[in-house]
């Protein structure tokens, strides 16, 4: 399951710098993904692209971002639900195509 930053957040992008697939953007950024540049997905506040996402599968046991967060604003992604082989097999994707 991807994680996903709700309306409580704050923009304070302390998740950004936790994040080892590049994946947290900042409101209105641009995303990278295997060389193209992609509209943002929230032009409120910090977003996490989904497809980026490992729930850090393959760097730590736990998703660095959640911590981070000093609004609760971080949870999972119920509209992006998958399995730990899933998540590995993103990441092995990610290292291919590029971040």
């Amino acid at each position: 399951m991807a994680i996903m930053i709700t309306d409580e957040c704050i923009s304070c992008n302390a998740c950004e710098a936790e994040c080892p697939n590049t994946a947290i953007y900042s409101p209105g950024m641009a995303y990278n993904l295997g060389g193209q540049e992609y509209a943002a997905l929230n032009e409120e506040h910090t977003y996490i692209v989904p497809d980026k996402c490992t729930e850090c599968v393959g760097y730590y046991d736990e998703p660095q971002c959640i911590p981070s967060c000093p609004t609760e604003a971080i949870i999972a992604d119920p509209e992006h639900v998958e399995t730990r082989e899933q998540l590995i097999a993103k990441k092995e994707q990610l290292d291919l195509v590029g971040r």
